[in-house]
């Protein structure tokens, strides 16, 4: 019997609030969307740093005719240099650290070059000779880079040596911004959904006052008294938390999988059933604020 009351007590004040009920849900959809879409950032960055990382190389650059370094003279590398770098890539001491290595001429660099920029007008004024020759290294651990570096900087025939993964370290680094900015901007938009709960449940508290003084004078407790307004708040975040999952899913099946895999496939992606981590922590948010919201709400109304 206690419970049905509370139940009707529910619905009565979710019908009579209505247009706020809604307002709680779109602001709790729309705060925890951007809650999924932090934590689906965060997936798709660790997703790619073990798809880039474990690709990383490590680039040495030999020196070409148009070169004015200190190891550079101005002349291509000979085969004589080109032979003294592979033969330190295959001696013992690197060989520890080397998972495997190719040599890339002039030539070969130049095909490259073509597939990477097909279409672009700067092909028309680049010629083979102009790009370097180049070893491209893959380590079995790509943070002793700095080992491949310090053994070729500088000597003949070698233009420099570049660390893909230390380019691949800032590009991570600025998807790690903007991450921590939707986190950000859901955290505000947290304390705003939290806010228009406290105010939902004050003013069906207030809608209901005579309610709530016929329940204090016939005995009911303070916990029977708050429950039902705590429980609006609940279903109200609970329908938004709801939709904000379904729309974080939708972005990772239409968006991730459907669009950016199709036409940009160079990486790799978090798929929809690693994506399903999120729904549990939105709802599980969802309702941890929202009872916490009411429950200051109507404690602090109570007093009054």
């Amino acid at each position: 019997m206690r419970f049905r009351l509370v139940l009707g007590e529910v619905w009565n004040g979710l019908r009579r609030n209505l247009s706020v009920v809604i307002s709680v849900i779109l602001v709790t959809c729309v705060s925890l969307t951007f809650v999924g879409a932090a934590i689906i950032m965060q997936l798709q960055v660790q997703q790619m740093k073990s798809f880039w990382y474990d690709r990383a190389q490590v680039a040495v650059y030999l020196c070409t005719e148009y070169d004015r370094s200190a190891t550079c003279d101005g002349n291509d590398a000979g085969q004589e240099q080109i032979d003294e770098v592979e033969k330190a890539l295959n001696s013992e001491v690197l060989a520890p650290y080397i998972e495997d290595f190719f040599f890339l001429n002039h030539e070969q660099a130049f095909e490259e070059f073509q597939k990477q920029f097909e279409g672009n007008p700067i092909l028309e004024v680049t010629r083979a000779e102009q790009l370097n020759q180049t070893f491209w290294v893959k380590l079995k651990d790509p943070s002793k880079a700095t080992i491949i570096a310090e053994t070729f900087t500088g000597i003949p025939g070698v233009q420099s040596v570049k660390d893909q993964q230390s380019l691949l370290d800032r590009i991570f680094l600025f998807l790690g911004a903007a991450s921590y900015t939707a986190i950000a901007i859901a955290g505000l938009m947290l304390i705003a959904a939290m806010l228009l709960i406290s105010t939902t449940i004050r003013l069906s508290a207030f809608s209901r006052r005579r309610e709530i003084g016929i329940m204090r004078l016939v005995g009911a407790s303070n916990r029977f008294i708050q429950t039902p307004f705590i429980l609006e708040g609940i279903i109200a975040a609970l329908i938004g938390a709801v939709l904000a999952s379904v729309a974080s899913l939708a972005v990772v099946k239409f968006f991730v999988q459907g669009f950016l895999v199709r036409e940009v496939p160079f990486t790799s992606y978090i798929t929809v059933e690693q994506s399903l981590i999120v729904p549990p922590i939105l709802i599980g948010l969802g309702i941890i604020l929202s009872a916490i919201a009411a429950k200051i709400a109507i404690t602090r109304y109570l007093r009054v």
